[in-house]
């Protein structure tokens, strides 16, 4: 059963600041690399769709950018 807290917010538990900001740092490391993955994605697609260059030169772009903005976020 839930504990039935009267007092006031301050004088709840204790709150684990290093574990939230480990948290928060693990979600903005995850949204920068989502982020990246889709752009390279996008512009792979791109070179692939409207160019003459094809599927295999649209698939070495993609994993060049990866590897590019991996070294470059890291």
């Amino acid at each position: 059963m839930a504990e039935q807290n009267t007092g006031p917010v301050e004088t709840g538990a204790e709150m684990d600041y290093a574990e939230h900001e480990k948290t928060y740092n693990m979600f903005l490391m995850l949204a920068k690399f989502a982020t990246l993955g889709c752009i390279s994605i996008i512009i792979g697609m791109a070179v692939g769709f409207f160019t003459a260059a094809g599927i295999i030169t649209a698939t070495l772009v993609t994993i060049i950018l990866i590897a590019i903005g991996y070294y470059l976020l890291k």
